[in-house]
């Protein structure tokens, strides 16, 4: 018995398929090239591609790191604590809060001459930080007596927050309390002198 072998016949349909794909193309091609909405809309289309591809990429520039300013360790009156603002040479930013003077230099587009929070800077910002309001400093020592359990809670874990993130520089003195004198060897201030044991 012989076998038969199928071979694909040839047909007409083949090359229509063909020319209708073409032919649909064309006629996409045709349709935006004479209808000015569509021609707009295509170069609408491609400046974006183009704007976003560009954005993509930004071309990098080289920008020095600032110099670090020396660690500074003092104690401050309110009134010293306000040349410390942002606007001094140096740029040096101070902020107390809770009686603690912390160094927020680094965060200067925050605590700076233009930022959202250039009202704290050279302040005490303890009370605008528990009321939420950067408009709410004294220019005296405010012993935040008048402060609710709720807010000087509030106050503390600000306090918590900016130990974690800036440097300690002193305290924030009390009128008539004696400034602390700090020593390069001691990193933080102690309260009470300890005694040495002798074995």
């Amino acid at each position: 018995m012989a076998e038969t072998i199928d071979k694909p016949v040839a047909t007409d349909d083949a090359p229509m398929e063909e020319e209708s794909a073409g032919g649909f193309l064309v006629g996409i091609v045709e349709e935006i090239i004479t209808s000015p909405l569509h021609l707009t809309l295509v170069v609408l289309i491609v400046f974006l591609i183009y704007k976003i591809m560009r954005n993509k990429n930004p071309a990098t520039t080289y920008t020095p790191p600032e110099p670090q300013l020396p660690k500074l360790r003092k104690d401050f009156t309110p009134q010293e604590l306000r040349a410390y603002d942002g606007t001094q040479p140096d740029g040096r930013i101070l902020v107390a809060v809770n009686g603690i003077v912390f160094d927020v230099t680094k965060g200067k587009r925050f605590y700076g001459p233009g930022g959202p929070y250039a009202a704290f800077g050279g302040r005490d910002a303890s009370r605008g930080l528990a009321t939420f309001s950067v408009s709410a400093s004294t220019e005296g020592y405010d012993d935040l007596s008048d402060l609710s359990p709720m807010e000087m809670d509030g106050v503390r874990e600000w306090e918590a927050q900016f130990k974690e993130k800036y440097d300690r520089v002193g305290k924030l003195l009390k009128p008539g309390e004696q400034p602390t004198n700090y020593s390069d060897e001691e990193e933080e201030p102690s309260s009470a002198p300890q005694d040495k044991k002798e074995n």
